[in-house]
């Protein structure tokens, strides 16, 4: 059964459930998610939430990064999804790790990681979503 993570913004939890309902029909294991963490014990959870997130990727067979548009961005990815979307790369090329790279869409021009994404598709590290 293939492990995925799944990497995206928080905030998106319709989206979320939906990844998760759509991975489960393929016969998928999902080893973590974005989640909401409680506001008032943000500083207090969110270390252990991340790094538990960041060792998930460590044990993916897949990190699929749910890009869905978000603040009228197509596309979107934030930061923290980055840099998420780095480990894995740094797992697969430095650690020669068998791990697929997978981005729901092309981000818009204006998303800040546009130049690497578009990059790392033409190098084949990385691949957009296929429906199947």
């Amino acid at each position: 059964m293939k492990k995925v993570v799944i990497a995206g913004s928080a905030k998106l939890q319709k989206e979320v459930n939906n990844w998760l309902k759509i991975f489960a029909n393929k016969e998928c294991e999902i080893l973590d998610y974005p989640k909401v963490i409680e506001e008032s014990r943000f500083m207090e959870l969110y270390p252990n939430i991340h790094i538990e997130f960041l060792e998930n990727i460590k044990k993916a067979d897949m990190l699929f990064v749910m890009n869905e548009d978000k603040n009228d961005i197509v596309g979107y990815i934030g930061y923290e999804t980055y840099g998420e979307l780095l480990l894995g790369l740094s797992q697969k090329v430095i650690y020669n790790k068998n791990i697929e790279l997978v981005v729901l869409k092309m981000p818009s021009t204006n998303v800040g990681c546009y130049e690497e994404i578009d990059l790392w598709l033409k190098l084949g590290w990385i691949k957009l979503y296929e429906e199947k």
